[in-house]
């Protein structure tokens, strides 16, 4: 596999207008990201970014961005275009989107979701955590994954994504974890399908690629990253790189 790490970034968010410029610790949040997806030596990192102000943050950095339309409607439309623009040659047959709001990210759990491609199964690959928080079994934010686990009770089959309780009866829930892995053709295939009804209904993705018999995968890692959204969560994140510096 030759994989490649894209990272879309846009001003435009409704809760934290202009969030990935956001200072944690001196420096923009999504340098922060950019950092950490570079750490995991997984593979080459780009921003896909809709501003000059992102791209500029970056590159000041030392990294790589590419812009992309401010209009596309989602965060797979985006790196789907950067992948175009940055690869056109098609070099890469493995993308691994992070999104560009977890700061705290641990980069070892990317190498995990690029894993399960080993598979040659598997189309798209994803992480989730098991819920320890009461509240997050109930919470719609919180999106969980129905898993068919394969033998080590560790990884497994994706079955389907809600923002339900589900599956109902005893035992463990998960919180899944926005970071995917596509192989090249799969990625394609997803970008050129209409939104599926399930997707639509739960406003899911996901859902439109297994709507459309697609196979993803997903491990279990220990924590969720903090995913910053509100300027509650971004002072949880500055707390923490304060304690982790």
């Amino acid at each position: 596999m030759n994989p490649i790490i894209l990272i879309p970034a846009r001003l435009a968010a409704t809760r934290l207008p202009q969030k990935p410029l956001a200072d944690i610790a001196g420096r923009p949040m999504i340098v922060h990201v950019w950092e950490r997806a570079v750490a995991s030596n997984v593979g080459e990192v780009v921003v896909a970014c809709d501003s000059q102000a992102i791209f500029d943050a970056i590159t000041k950095a030392g990294g790589r961005a590419v812009l992309t339309d401010p209009d596309l409607p989602s965060g797979s439309d985006r790196i789907w275009q950067a992948l175009g623009r940055v690869d056109p040659d098609g070099r890469h047959d493995v993308i691994i989107n992070v999104q560009g709001d977890m700061p705290t990210l641990d980069p070892s759990i990317i190498v995990q979701a690029a894993q399960l491609l080993s598979d040659p199964r598997v189309d798209i690959a994803t992480l989730a955590a098991e819920i320890t928080d009461l509240d997050e079994k109930t919470d719609p934010a919180v999106v969980k994954p129905v898993i068919a686990f394969d033998a080590s009770g560790t990884k497994g089959r994706a079955l389907y994504f809600s923002r339900s309780t589900v599956p109902s009866g005893e035992g463990a829930l998960y919180h899944h974890i926005g970071i995917y892995a596509y192989r090249r053709k799969a990625l394609a295939e997803f970008v050129g399908m209409v939104p599926s009804l399930l997707e639509k209904r739960e406003k899911l993705e996901q859902l439109r690629a297994l709507e459309a018999n697609m196979r993803i995968d997903i491990a279990v890692v220990d924590a969720v990253p903090l995913g910053v959204d509100t300027p509650e969560t971004l002072e949880k994140a500055r707390k923490w790189h304060e304690q982790n510096k």
